[in-house]
């Protein structure tokens, strides 16, 4: 199946289905002699795994990765790095009721009609479980990021609404995205989000999010002016994670209502740097990086999987009512957060290469 590989100097293939014995990747481009353990990469992968609260799915799955190729005493060898997670929890008896029916909302029916053929235990390769891979390929990203920028560099993501409830943006505090588990930076938004997916969740429906990702300290001058924009790959990048349905960088689509003599960065010199007045633009200018944090918000439509039946129709042409059974996230918008992060940080980790190739790093 074509489509499997994202990313040009630094690049992602991923493999394996929901429900299969192992899903795994292969990071190619990585530069050598750069420290990377399974710690490394563990530590971000727990922060997606899977049953830590009640509201994400109850699968329990470990995530523990392990590295294949590419490393050699603790550093990259600049060879492809090979990456494998075991899949130690799946319950496939969960589809087969449903294994000729088609989910709505989901990609049951387009996969059958592109193939033929498709795997119908927990959604096979379309599934979210393949997003697990994509931070542990975000985690050597942020190596690279930090080997050839250095540790200033931070990665963060937040998730900034649920369902029609937002956050209050002056009680922004990056710590307390650590500290609940919806990766909420309002603290006093939990709890009425809390009360909200609870509720949700009894009516047998689901929720969708919005998450905004901040890239900080990523130099000025990545990306290209034309068909490789720095934004353009960054919103690609976010459009690929499963659900997603919009992206935005700065602005966004608010920029629509907002006049040109506030849309625009101005900027004055600070000592022989140049400093901007507002970022509006989300740290790219042009398609290029402009030294500002580089600022991304996707949204995550309401999971697909219900209890409650659903209207449809099966592989023979007859109409159905079709009920998904299985343990399934109220708001898959909670663990996309690390996944959006990961996708960034990919996106700047092959801009930063290409930079290094093209122009050289000062």
């Amino acid at each position: 199946m074509a489509g499997n590989s994202f990313g040009g100097l630094f690049r992602l293939t991923t493999w394996g289905e929901s429900h299969g014995p192992a899903i795994g990747c292969v990071v190619d481009g990585c530069p050598p002699r750069i420290p990377l353990s399974a710690s490394d990469i563990q530590h971000w992968l727990d922060r997606r795994r899977p049953g830590q609260s009640r509201f994400t799915t109850q699968r329990n799955e470990p995530d523990t990765v392990e590295i294949l190729s590419g490393v050699f005493e603790g550093e990259t060898t600049g060879t492809p790095i090979g990456l494998a997670i075991q899949n130690v929890d799946q319950r496939s008896k969960d589809y087969g009721d449903i294994k000729d029916q088609f989910r709505p909302g989901h990609a049951d029916y387009t996969y059958w009609v592109k193939y033929g053929i498709r795997d119908y235990r927990g959604g096979g390769r379309a599934s979210a479980r393949e997003t697990a891979m994509r931070v542990a390929a975000g985690a050597i990203a942020r190596k690279v990021l930090e080997a050839l920028i250095g540790p200033a560099v931070t990665i963060r993501g937040a998730l900034v609404q649920l369902g029609p409830h937002a956050i209050d943006r002056s009680r922004w505090d990056w710590a307390a995205v650590e500290e609940n588990p919806f990766n909420c930076p309002d603290r006093q938004a939990v709890q009425a989000w809390a009360t909200y997916l609870d509720g949700v969740r009894k009516q047998g429906s689901s929720a969708g999010a919005l998450i905004e990702v901040v890239a900080s300290g990523i130099p000025a001058g990545l990306g290209e002016p034309i068909y490789d924009k720095l934004d353009g790959d960054i919103a690609r990048a976010l459009m690929t994670i499963n659900a997603v349905k919009g992206v935005e960088i700065g602005d966004g689509f608010a920029a629509a209502s907002i006049p040109g003599d506030i849309a625009h960065d101005e900027m004055r010199m600070a000592g022989d740097q140049v400093r901007f007045l507002s970022n509006h633009a989300g740290g790219i200018l042009g398609g290029i990086s402009s030294g500002q944090d580089i600022v991304a918000r996707f949204v995550v439509k309401a999971t697909s999987s219900l209890p409650n039946p659903r209207r449809s129709v099966n592989q023979r042409g007859e109409e159905v009512d079709i009920r998904t059974t299985g343990r399934h996230d109220p708001c898959v918008g909670i663990r996309a957060v690390p996944v959006g992060e990961a996708m960034l940080a990919i996106v700047l980790a092959d801009h930063l290469l290409r930079q290094r190739a093209q122009c050289g790093l000062s």
